[in-house]
């Protein structure tokens, strides 16, 4: 008897070809078929072997701190009835950088609706009769000894009352001001905790620092805590006027407001700079900042932390740069060292023999660039100390012996009155004898020197910033006071050889050098 089939489902077909053809490709190749997911996986990439900051932020950054500066607001009522008034140091609220104005008007503002902060039942314009601290500036800092003093910029403490250190893990500490240094803008600030020793961090010898090395800036940006950032060192010996001591590293990292006193690091965990300026013309980072060097901070806060101040070196005389006209004007072969404009009385470079018209070529027989950095170096100085000068003068090498006195307080410049930013100026000497020099003078109305009485707009002299008013003192170090003594005085440097006179001017703002050429060839 037949049986009677039924024909099979497709889906029984499909499975039956299906472990037909897998087990033919087994027979056939004699390998065991790997079957493998239908769905992807996580990309995963090995990542390349590149440097990391890592471990130099893990080591560094308990040592660097937010500085929060606070000052008083007395209860004294303002003109207009507010019941408040501010004290900054002596300057009131209209003294206040604008971008602190709204927060304290709107704080006054707020005042009559509560006590904020007084004795209960008070309202704010009639707090304690010593007034109450607010913020008015934040900053950053770092621990230089394990037992709390804490490096910062000048500028960050200088409107400051009171100072609180806010640690890496939040811990908030009093500091005291142990002293400030505003020609170098570095203050020092200690704090005080009773068996607690302070991770900190070791000067660099920055003198090692290469343009082009890696450098790492710890802060407090915009006050939003701790923040690392990476750049290199972009140059140095950077000028950038803020003052006779200038000799900033220029970095690239990001260094925002609130990264003022924070220390830049190398990749060793060494502070080789201490941030304090940005060149900014939005007021964010465009990867120009500007570090004191650690060779220039390490010996000013020594200074500071053992007795509050800095002694500097001082010489006592107003100097300005040599140019290539005045170093032609003067017979030296390069336009290098410092110009002497004029001794100040009872000074040490006068008891010295300095005087006007002279050329410092060398300290201590190393040769001085110019005028910044003699003053430099004579501020790196303890006052006695004796020092030897080379000076050109009236054509022929001379030295000095020079014992250095203590920079008064309420000097301008660090080791000797400098104007090397002064624009250059120079005076005629009588209307015919100088008339290729544009100018017109006469007699001073102190029978001294010759009054500048015109310039014309198009000569060299005017070019050079000559003005009208100015007085001619001297021509070629040599004191005239008539059309005749400068016309001598030019002729014997034609007779020289010279291709350009010295002359000196006295204005409102003081004495100043300017060459000007010879026959009005400039």
């Amino acid at each position: 008897m037949l049986k009677n089939i039924k024909a099979p489902s497709l889906s029984t077909a499909l499975k039956a070809s299906t472990v037909a053809g897998l087990a033919a490709a087994v027979l056939a190749t004699g390998i065991p078929l790997q079957i493998t997911s239908s769905y992807a996986e996580a990309v995963k990439v090995q990542a390349p072997s590149v440097p990391s900051f890592a471990n130099v932020v893990d080591a560094v950054s308990p040592a660097v701190v937010s500085v929060r500066v606070e000052s008083r607001v007395k209860p004294v009522a303002d003109d207009e009835g507010n019941g408040f008034s501010f004290d900054f140091n002596g300057r009131g609220f209209d003294d206040l950088p604008d971008a602190l104005k709204p927060f304290f008007r709107q704080f006054g503002e707020q005042g009559p609706q509560g006590h904020r902060g007084g004795p209960p039942g008070k309202h704010f314009g009639q707090p304690d009769s010593k007034g109450r601290l607010r913020p008015v500036a934040q900053g950053s800092g770092f621990f230089i000894s394990e037992d709390g003093y804490i490096v910062t910029n000048n500028h960050v403490v200088s409107d400051g009352s009171a100072f609180v250190a806010v640690m890496n893990d939040g811990t908030e500490l009093d500091a005291k001001l142990i002293g400030k240094d505003p020609r170098t803008d570095l203050a020092v600030l200690k704090v005080e905790a009773k068996g607690r020793k302070f991770t900190y961090v070791n000067w660099a010898d920055d003198h090692n620092v290469r343009v082009g090395d890696w450098v790492v800036a710890v802060g407090n940006p915009f006050g939003l805590g701790g923040t690392v950032t990476a750049g290199i060192v972009s140059a140095r010996g950077r000028d950038i006027g803020s003052g006779p001591y200038d000799d900033y590293l220029q970095v690239d990292a990001a260094v925002n407001r609130g990264n003022s006193g924070g220390p830049t690091f190398n990749l060793n965990g060494e502070v080789v700079g201490i941030n304090t300026a940005i060149f900014s013309p939005s007021g964010g980072s465009v990867g120009i900042a500007f570090a004191i060097p650690a060779s220039t901070a390490k010996d000013v806060v020594a200074d500071l932390m053992k007795d509050g101040t800095v002694s500097r070196g001082w010489l006592g005389v107003q100097i300005q740069p040599v140019t290539k006209d005045i170093a032609d004007s003067l017979g030296l072969s390069e336009a290098n060292g410092a110009l002497v404009v004029s001794p100040q009385d009872g000074s040490p470079g006068q008891k010295a023999g300095m005087k006007a018209g002279d050329v410092v070529t060398a300290l201590n027989g190393e040769p001085v660039k110019d005028a910044r950095d003699l003053s430099r170096r004579i501020g790196a100085m303890q006052p006695g100390k004796k020092v030897e000068l080379s000076i050109w003068r009236s054509g022929k090498a001379q030295s000095l012996q020079v014992e250095l006195g203590t920079l008064p307080a309420d000097q301008k410049d660090a080791s000797s009155d400098t104007d090397d930013q002064a624009p250059e100026a120079q005076a005629p000497a009588s209307e015919k004898a100088l008339a290729d020099l544009g100018l017109t003078v006469g007699p001073s109305d102190d029978g001294k020197g010759l009054q500048i009485t015109g310039i014309d707009p198009n000569s060299d002299a005017a070019d050079k910033g000559i003005k009208e008013g100015e007085k001619i003192t001297s021509v070629n170090n040599q004191d005239v006071s008539s059309a005749d003594d400068v016309v001598k005085l030019l002729n014997q440097a034609k007779k020289d050889g010279r291709t350009r006179a010295l002359f000196q001017i006295l204005s409102k703002d003081g004495s100043r050098f300017v060459a000007l050429p010879l026959d009005g060839q400039g």
